[in-house]
Formats: C-alpha cells, structure tokens, sequence
C-alpha cells in the first residue's frame, strides 16, 4: 500500500489527542488529519474546530466509509479497540490504534489476522520506540557500551490518584471491561514494550498480580520476572497506591549499566567502572510525532521502518496477560 499523503480520521477525540497526538497528524510530512469522530457530537464539534479539522462525526462508520479517509487512528479506550479496528479493516484502510492494543492478546491475535486478511497494515502506538531518548539507549546496547547485558530492573511505583477515590465514578483505566486490567495495562504496557525494543522479546514470564488498597478490583500491584529470548534475565515491581512516586529502569552489563525512567524527562545515566556519563533529551511538543513520521514514511512508500506493529505490540500484551493471569482466575 502506497499513498502520496496519508488523509486520517480520528475515531475518539478525547484527552489523549489534544496534544499527544492529534496536532501530530498536521504537522508530518504528507499527512493531514481531515475528520474526526466523537459519541457526542458537540464535543467533536467543537474539537474539529479548534484543531482545524474540516470535518467531524458522532457515528464512527460514517467516519471509517468517508472516501476522504485513508487511513483510522482509533483513539478509544481498549474495550473497543478490536471492534472498530475489524470494520477499518473491513474498509480496505491502514490501522493505527491506541495502547494497550487490546482487552487481552487473544483480542490482539483476532485484530492481527483480520489485518492481514484484508491487506492492511497495523500500527500501535508505544510511541517511545521512536523517540530519541530510547533511540540512545538502543544505540548504546547495539555498541556493547555496558558489555554483554545480563539484567534489567524496573521499579514502578506511585500514590493514589483522587479519581481513584471515588468507587462510584472510577476512570475507564481501571475497569478491566474497557481497559483490560488497572493502571498496570495503561501505564506498566510503555515499560513492557520498551524492553521488548531494546532487549528483544520476552520468552518465559512469571508474574502475580494483587488488589491491596480496595480502592477498585482491578489490580493495583504486579510483579514479575521474564526471560528474554536472548538470555537476558529481567524483574518488575509495580505499585499503584505507594507513598511516592519512583519510575527507574536499569540495564545491568557485564561492563556498566544504563538508568532511565519510562514516564519522566530525567538524563538517561550510563554507568561503568570509569565513571558516569548523562545525556538529556527535550521532550517532543507531540510525543507522538516521531512514530507518526515512520507510519506516514511507510505508508507513501518511502525507505522507513516502524517499530511498533500489531506483532510487537502482540508479545507486549501475551506478557502482561500472563503477569496477571492469577488475579483474574481467582
């Protein structure tokens, strides 16, 4: 599939592409983002004409059959991931859906083969695949600047938010019916997948999963250990009703280390026996603009490689499923 420029529609407009990646699609080469699709039509209304979007809908096959659409960027919570990425499909028209991909990898396995049924390709967007600061990191571990990699680390954890406080009125991210787990699928998902980017996939996973402050029945802690494919060994703690709020990840060498954070805009560390060095990245207006660029770059045919596709994102959400898998079969 060739385009000269990608046209998009957005079906949910909500938060997420306010900044993160709406105003992305106007701003890469050869893409223009020409509708957009909300439940209540004012609210589309009224973001189209903020964001200078000609048209807008609150029927998403209305915006999906638009012969002016190219290609659907599903910005809608999990639960109906798979539902509009089967009718895009349907449509003969490139996907690019939100993360987590799916309520769970079997979902993800259905959206993959229709996909390939009809043709069309399917990007996700862990978009940290594509900025510079992990882009670094990569670069360091393809130079054995830490050696040979025998480890990795991550510590997640954080306080309570207040809209978690309010059983009656609780986010869409902590109900396992539309996100497909608690705040471990929305946030733990980008630290899972950027391992997998920089170390390779996960082949064996032990994890488990608990509720231990009552404030919902998702899970609330997760922690696990994997082995990558590579030999790599790796452990994860995740906490989402702590005192503070941590997020540290460290790749141990057989000749130094690399610290970073996941979430936050801290230096990237590189540590070995000579000493420590640092280097700083500007967080993109648009975080989703770099990924963006490679899915544009690929779908007109240029000489562009994007990393994140329905098959990386598959291994991220087989991973998280199993790490859980104790707290939903109790």
């Amino acid at each position: 599939m060739s385009l000269q420029k990608v046209r998009w529609g957005i079906i949910g407009c909500g938060d997420v592409t306010e900044v993160k990646s709406g105003p992305a699609f106007q701003k890469v080469e050869n893409s223009e983002l020409v509708a957009v699709m909300r439940r209540t039509g004012s609210l589309a209304k009224d973001y189209a004409e903020r964001h200078n979007v000609p048209k807008w809908y609150d029927d998403a096959d209305a915006l999906i059959n638009d012969p002016e659409v190219d290609a659907v960027y599903i910005a809608t919570p999990p639960g109906s991931h798979k539902e509009y990425t089967i009718k895009v499909a349907a449509a003969g028209k490139p996907v690019y859906v939100e993360k987590p991909m799916a309520l769970n990898s079997a979902e993800c396995e259905e959206m993959i083969a229709v996909c390939q049924e009809s043709g069309v390709p399917l990007y996700v967007s862990f978009y940290r695949r594509a900025m510079p600061r992990f882009l670094k990191i990569k670069e360091l571990l393809e130079a054995n600047a830490i050696g040979e990699v025998r480890f990795v680390k991550t510590t997640q954890y954080q306080q309570v938010s207040e809209d978690l406080l309010d059983k009656d009125n609780l986010p869409w991210r902590v109900q396992p019916d539309l996100a497909g787990g608690g705040l471990f699928f929305d946030l733990a998902s980008h630290t899972i997948d950027i391992l997998d980017f920089l170390l390779g996939p996960i082949s064996d996973v032990h994890g488990f999963a608990s509720n231990q402050s009552g404030h919902y029945e998702a899970e609330d802690i997760v922690t696990g250990t994997y082995l990558f494919e590579s030999g790599v060994h790796g452990v994860g703690s995740w906490c989402y009703s702590a005192f503070d709020n941590v997020d540290m990840n460290e790749i141990i060498g057989s000749k130094g280390k690399i610290s970073f954070s996941t979430f936050s805009n801290d230096p990237i560390v590189f540590t070995t026996a000579e000493g420590a060095q640092e280097w700083s990245f500007e967080q993109p207006m648009h975080v989703h603009q770099p990924l963006i660029e490679t899915i544009v770059a690929d779908l007109t045919g240029l000489d562009s490689y994007c990393s994140c596709t329905g098959s990386t994102a598959l291994r991220t959400s087989k991973v998280m499923d199993e790490m859980v898998k104790n707290h939903y079969q109790e």
